[in-house]
């Protein structure tokens, strides 16, 4: 079976992810700089044939996604799926690891070592679910395009779940691998599961903002 070929986006920069504070499924809009960085995406994306482009319904994925879409040859309409949100992180959102550490050491450190079965408080999803939820949907949204481009648009949690799959490391493994705010990775889906081609690809993002409007 013909493969679908993957472009996953991380959101551009916010607020919350200079602060690092956690954002989870609160809906952070995009800081200046990250819509510059969705720009750049779009533009850089803009001789792709994409045939359709997914993206989380959250704001910051959301005005990523229309940035990339707007770029396009050809008119591709953004379709929101709530299955590409971030992680569920409950109580945890809009706090920094620093004041969870420091109010609830126990939690944070089950946090820290990547417990796979470990949910924050308060509506959060565990590792686990996360993982099933992300994979099912790249899984379904794939099936629908074989043999031709996607583009999802989602979160640092949702690429690091796909970066698993891709090669394969279990959901407890070190991470070394960088989920850039608007950096372009590339995969292949079959009904077998999903390989990787090309990861954190920044290079149209090296321009500074000040370049954009020298002269």
């Amino acid at each position: 079976m013909e493969a679908t070929r993957l472009i996953a986006v991380r959101h551009g920069e916010t607020a919350w992810n200079v602060d690092t504070r956690i954002q989870g499924h609160l809906d952070i809009p995009l800081n200046d700089i990250g819509r510059w960085q969705a720009a750049r995406a779009g533009e850089a994306l803009a001789g792709e044939p994409v045939a359709a482009i997914y993206s989380s319904d959250l704001r910051r994925a959301w005005e990523t996604a229309q940035a990339i879409a707007r770029a396009q040859a050809e008119p591709v309409a953004p379709t929101a799926d709530a299955r590409l949100r971030e992680r569920a992180f409950g109580r945890f959102e809009g706090r920094t690891f620093a004041e969870i550490e420091a109010a609830e050491p126990g939690m944070a450190l089950r946090w820290r070592q990547r417990d796979p079965g470990f949910a924050p408080p308060e509506g959060g999803e565990s590792l686990i679910d996360f993982r099933a939820r992300i994979t099912t949907a790249a899984h379904d949204l794939a099936a629908r395009h074989v043999g031709q481009l996607v583009v999802l648009v989602a979160h640092g949690g949702v690429l690091d779940v796909l970066y698993r799959a891709a090669t394969r490391q279990d959901l407890q493994a070190p991470r070394t691998w960088l989920l850039g705010n608007a950096a372009i990775n590339r995969l292949l889906w079959t009904p077998q599961g999903l390989s990787l081609v090309g990861w954190g690809d920044a290079a149209h993002l090296q321009a500074s903002l000040d370049d954009t409007t020298a002269g």
